[in-house]
């Protein structure tokens, strides 16, 4: 009955009016159905269209993580972040948002404080861009391969570039989740390079929900005699994603943007502002494609 977008909206409406009772239960509650609804939508997607996405964005997905790491880093040092913080912000905004900064965060030894600060943070602007991204699309002329293609390049979190991208068209739909979870897996490499020049001995949280969502697209791709039932585990995946947009929402209160501050806040936007437009211009000029 719900688009995600208004679920979001609905959820921030009860995040900054209500004080949460189970806001703990909540994020834990958003966290597996996110996971499992990714899952479910890979019952949706083609492994042909998937592995075709992971070889020919081998390069600029490796360029664009390494653009974001160095500019965040650097902007974080200008603008005097918490270089815990600062780490976790630029990682989260590189590679997938709460996904990358919950696999980091043990590894570079992050307070609750500091992991507050970079998901309130991501959190915020993955709000806002659920919300501007679509308009901007229209506005822009953008297919809706280039639109899904610049959801993730530029949308920190899976859940808000596939609420965006469903809300612009199915084919956005299905370039911007593929690539954003080819995206994903770059969470491995980064969580490794953090341990070794940290020399951290913590465990590394490895993002098991990508494996299920490549077997649902095997299985999608491979089995036909199950097209019916995949679908309905695609849909369910759908509705599953409309439930977390509003947990999420109800997660940003009024002492999330207090705790978040000026100066972690700023070096988000201007690092988001920065990835955006810069991907926005080479998928224009013809040097991305998917």
């Amino acid at each position: 009955m719900l688009s995600p977008p208004l679920a979001l909206v609905l959820g921030l409406f009860y995040g900054l009016s209500f004080v949460h009772p189970y806001q703990a239960d909540s994020r834990h509650l958003s966290k597996f159905l996110l996971q499992a609804s990714v899952v479910g939508l890979g019952f949706g997607m083609n492994l042909q269209e998937v592995l075709r996405a992971g070889r020919s964005g081998f390069v600029y997905t490796a360029a664009s993580i390494s653009f974001a790491l160095i500019f965040g880093l650097l902007l974080g040092k200008v603008l005097r972040v918490n270089q815990t913080a600062s780490i976790l912000i630029s990682t989260g905004t590189a590679i997938c948002g709460g996904s990358a900064i919950a696999a980091v965060a043990p590894i570079v030894g992050a307070g609750d404080e500091e992991i507050a600060i970079s998901l309130g943070t991501i959190f915020i602007l993955n709000s806002i861009a659920l919300l501007i991204f679509p308009l901007l699309g229209w506005t822009l002329h953008l297919s809706q391969q280039q639109f899904g293609l610049w959801s993730a390049l530029a949308i920190h979190d899976t859940s808000s570039v596939v609420g965006a991208t469903a809300r612009y068209g199915p084919v956005a739909l299905v370039v911007g989740t593929t690539v954003k979870l080819t995206r994903a897996l770059w969470i491995v490499p980064v969580a490794l390079g953090a341990a070794m020049l940290k020399r951290s001995k913590s465990r590394i949280q490895w993002p098991w929900f990508i494996l299920f969502f490549c077997l649902a697209a095997v299985a999608n791709t491979y089995i036909p005699a199950f097209t019916n039932f995949w679908h309905v585990l695609s849909n369910l995946g759908r509705l599953g994603l409309t439930a977390t947009l509003f947990l999420i929402g109800t997660g940003i209160s009024r002492a999330t943007l207090r705790t978040v501050g000026v100066r972690p806040l700023l070096q988000g936007v201007i690092l988001w502002i920065l990835v955006g437009v810069t991907s926005l211009w080479l998928i224009s000029a013809g040097w991305i494609s998917f």
